[in-house]
């Protein structure tokens, strides 16, 4: 990291190419005030071996803590791992016998992705097919044999079976957007259904202390911003669990938009919807999420103009996207859901990282969140404005160092920020870290901030010792959107 002087702040925290409101955004952080502890979740998609074994993006994961990974679309678009198929490759085999099945390259997959510190959720089913001819996502001609090789991987790595494992793996998704036909299912609602029926029963039966869940669902209803009308598909999962009393320990579902507050409004509608249905003790799981240029999937869309294709691809993995990964995360801290796992750690479009394997600007995004997490006793704040600027602070057990993290979407480039009540006394030192297009969280500034005492009296009358001290501190900053900003706080060290 360099450390830069401080007559070098507004150079290296502005670029040139936003046009700015004119008005600066005034943030107050008051570190009296505990809202509790910032939640941790931050999960992601995919586990860290690429591109047939050239790439391994173990250590750069572990540096992002992700309490969870969930294995959907492992090496695609030629999945070898996790997949059912990758797995039982000869689906008319007997799946009581150990060698129908060929875990090689799973093992690994799962030793490297636990080797991050991710809790992992395995995906049963198959990843996602774009080509013409469907091989994988069509329905099992015998369902309870495919059930009963589900039975199998789980037991494999929870219960040392087949030369496995014991991980103690909690948590397993059956199937992913069974709703997104027919690139993930070929079949019609009910031949789902009855897959999700005998699946969900027969693991239960045999691992009564997992958590078994899905199934994934891209589209669950028509959502106007605030209330989400149910699909008739999704209402009748609901209906057929309800009345067979099946298990539906996690409810997952997926948000991709432009807007931070969308995933936040529908994860309060997910719950109600689940609670209402007597799920009330379901949890809820957004194990897709990332951000979508202008609310469309165009990197999807072969018949799109390539460069067009490419600047939302762009957009995604750049400042942009970054930016607006900080915004989201900062507003679930108060939104009723479980876990979140963005879609995805991994290289190619929508990753973390490039083809070969560099970190991307929402990679930085996402470390700067992780290292917010170290001072994980938030406090409060004022001054955000949705969904252009998003602000979240806090200091951790030994008061001896504090944190604010700030998601620039589309908001002012100045922004003046004041802090009050720091749990120590004396001068206050801020080092700023940046992520834009010329930044990846590297220094901006290391200087003490404007400090100003005052007494307020506790019983009346001047400085004394019925007086109570509080000293505010003051700095201005330049964050041209889109950008991250991370502000470490420390007392000032003795010369």
């Amino acid at each position: 990291m360099s450390l830069l002087p401080a007559r070098t702040l507004l150079a290296v925290m502005t670029t040139a190419t936003c046009v700015c409101a004119a008005e600066p955004a005034h943030i107050t952080a008051d570190f009296t005030t505990s809202l509790g502890e910032m939640r941790v979740i931050h999960g992601i998609n995919k586990g860290p071996l690429a591109l047939g074994g050239l790439s391994d993006l173990t250590e750069p994961l572990k540096q992002l803590h992700p309490p969870s990974a969930r294995l959907h679309d492992c090496h695609w678009p030629n999945p070898d791992v996790v997949d059912i198929h990758a797995v039982f490759p000869l689906p008319d085999a007997d799946p009581a016998l150990p060698a129908s099945y060929d875990f090689r390259a799973t093992d690994e997959y799962i030793a490297a992705t636990l080797a991050t510190g991710a809790e992992i959720v395995y995906r049963l089913g198959q990843s996602i097919e774009w080509q013409k001819i469907k091989r994988h996502v069509n329905p099992p001609k015998d369902t309870a044999r495919w059930a009963a090789v589900c039975a199998g991987i789980v037991r494999h790595y929870n219960e040392g079976w087949a030369g496995g494992f014991r991980y103690g793996i909690r948590y397993w998704e059956i199937w992913n957007e069974p709703e997104n036909r027919p690139v993930m299912w070929t079949g019609n609602d009910a031949q789902f259904l009855e897959l999700y029926q005998v699946t969900a029963r027969t693991l239960r039966k045999e691992f009564p202390t997992i958590k078994i869940g899905g199934c994934g669902f891209g589209y669950y209803g028509d959502f106007d911003g605030t209330t989400i009308k149910l699909s008739e598909f999704i209402t009748s999962f609901l209906d057929l669990c309800r009345r067979e009393s099946l298990p539906l320990d996690f409810f997952s579902w997926h948000c991709y938009t432009d807007d931070p507050a969308e995933p936040v409004a529908r994860a309060r509608e997910v719950r109600r919807i689940l609670d209402e249905h007597g799920f009330n003790k379901t949890e809820s799981h957004l194990n897709e999420w990332n951000y979508l240029p202008d609310k469309k999937f165009v990197i999807l869309q072969p018949k799109v103009p390539i460069e067009t294709r490419q600047r939302s691809t762009e957009r995604m993995s750049g400042a942009p996207g970054g930016a607006y990964l900080v915004a989201t995360l900062i507003g679930l801290q108060d939104a009723p859901v479980d876990m979140t796992n963005f879609y995805h750690g991994e290289t190619q479009s929508f990753g973390l990282f490039t083809e070969i394997g560099a970190p991307t600007r929402n990679y930085y995004a996402m470390l700067a969140y992780a290292r917010m997490l170290e001072t994980p006793s938030r406090v409060t704040v004022a001054g955000g404005i949705p969904g252009k600027l998003a602000i979240m602070a806090g200091t951790y057990a030994a008061k001896k160092k504090a944190s604010i993290l700030i998601g620039n979407l589309s908001g002012p480039e100045e922004i003046y920020l004041t802090i009050s009540k720091l749990p120590w006394d004396g001068h206050t030192e801020a080092e700023v870290h940046i992520v834009d297009e010329s930044h990846t969280l590297e220094t901006a500034i290391y200087q003490p901030l404007t400090s100003t005492t005052t007494f307020m009296p506790k019983q009346g009358g001047g400085p004394s010792a019925n007086s109570m001290k509080l000293v505010t501190h003051s700095m201005k900053l330049k964050l041209a959107p889109p950008a991250v900003a991370l502000i470490t706080l420390h007392p000032e060290a003795a010369e």
